[in-house]
C-alpha cells in the first residue's frame, strides 16, 4: 500500500508540473507588466484587464493541481486552493482598480472609469465576467461545504457582483436591452440578467451571514446596498414597479436591523 501511495504521489507530481510551470510564467509576466506600468501608465485599464484574465488562468491552474491531488492521492491540496483564492482576489482587485468597488455606484460616476476601457467590446467584458464567475464556482466547489471559508466567500462573490455590474455601461445597456437590432442585444440581455442575479444573491448572502454568523450591522448594510444596486438596474431599464418592490424590501431589512439593535441582537 505504501508503495502504491508513493507511486501515486510521484505520478501526481509529474501531472502537476506543467501547471506549476505555467503559474511561474504567468506570475513573472504579471511582475514585468506591473513594473512597466510604474513607468508608463498609458492604457492602464486595458493592461489591468489582461492581468485580471491572467490571474483567472493562474487560479484555474491551482484548482487543477488540487483536483489532480484529490484524484491521485485522495486528499485536498489546501495550499493550492488557498493560492487559487488569492489569485481570484487579485483578479477582482485589478477590475476594482478600473471601475471601483462601489456597490451601488452612480452611473455618472462611472463615465470616466469606463472611458479607460471604451475600446473593449461588451462581448469581451461579458466573457471575462463569466470566466471569473466560473473560476469562483470551481474554487468554492473544490473547498467543499464544510470549509472555514464559507462566510468569507460571501465577500468574494459580493465583490465579484460589484465589478461585474460596474464593468457594464448601464446607460448604453438600457438602449441595447430593448433593441433587437443592436449587435450587442443578445450579450446585453444575458449580461443584465447575470448582474441582476449576482447582486440579488449577494444581498441575500450578506443578510444570511448577518443572521446566521456575524450579527454585524455592517453585513446587513451591505446586503441593503446590493438591493440598492438591483434597484438601480431596474430604474435604468425603466422598471418602476420592480424598483419600488426592491425599495420596499430594503425598507423591511432596515426595520429588521433597527429592531435587532433595540433587542441587543446586533453588533
Amino acid at each position: 500500500m505504501a508503495k502504491v501511495m508513493t507511486e501515486n504521489r510521484e505520478l501526481c507530481e509529474i501531472k502537476c508540473e506543467p501547471y506549476k510551470t505555467m503559474i511561474e510564467q504567468a506570475l513573472e509576466k504579471e511582475k514585468n507588466m506591473l513594473a512597466t506600468m510604474t513607468h508608463d501608465n498609458a492604457g492602464a485599464g486595458y493592461k489591468r484587464l489582461i492581468l485580471c484574465e491572467s490571474m483567472i488562468g493562474v487560479a484555474t491552474y491551482y484548482i487543477t493541481i488540487n483536483n489532480l491531488t484529490v484524484e491521485f492521492v485522495n486528499t485536498k491540496d489546501n495550499d493550492a486552493l488557498n493560492d487559487a483564492r488569492k489569485m481570484i482576489y487579485k483578479a477582482i482587485i485589478y477590475l476594482e482598480e478600473i471601475v471601483s468597488n462601489v456597490v451601488d455606484a452612480v452611473q455618472s460616476d462611472m463615465v470616466d472609469k469606463l472611458a479607460e476601457i471604451s475600446n473593449t467590446p461588451l462581448e469581451k467584458r461579458f466573457y471575462l465576467v463569466r470566466k471569473l464567475g466560473l473560476a469562483i464556482s470551481l474554487l468554492i466547489d473544490a473547498f467543499g461545504d464544510n470549509t472555514k471559508w464559507r462566510w468569507s466567500f460571501v465577500e468574494l462573490q459580493g465583490r465579484f457582483a460589484t465589478v461585474a455590474k460596474n464593468l457594464l455601461d448601464l446607460k448604453q445597456a438600457a438602449k441595447d436591452y430593448f433593441d433587437p437590432n443592436s449587435p450587442d442585444y443578445d450579450n446585453t440581455v444575458l449580461y443584465v440578467r447575470l448582474i441582476r442575479k449576482l447582486n440579488d444573491q449577494s444581498a441575500t448572502a450578506y443578510r444570511d451571514r448577518y443572521e446566521l454568523s456575524t450579527h454585524r450591522i455592517d453585513d446587513m448594510r451591505l446586503g441593503i446596498q446590493y438591493l440598492s444596486a438591483c434597484r438601480r438596474i431596474a430604474i435604468a431599464l425603466g422598471e418602476a414597479e420592480e424598483a419600488e418592490e426592491i425599495k420596499k424590501k430594503a425598507g423591511v431589512w432596515r426595520q429588521k436591523v433597527e429592531a435587532d439593535q433595540k433587542a441587543g441582537r446586533a453588533n
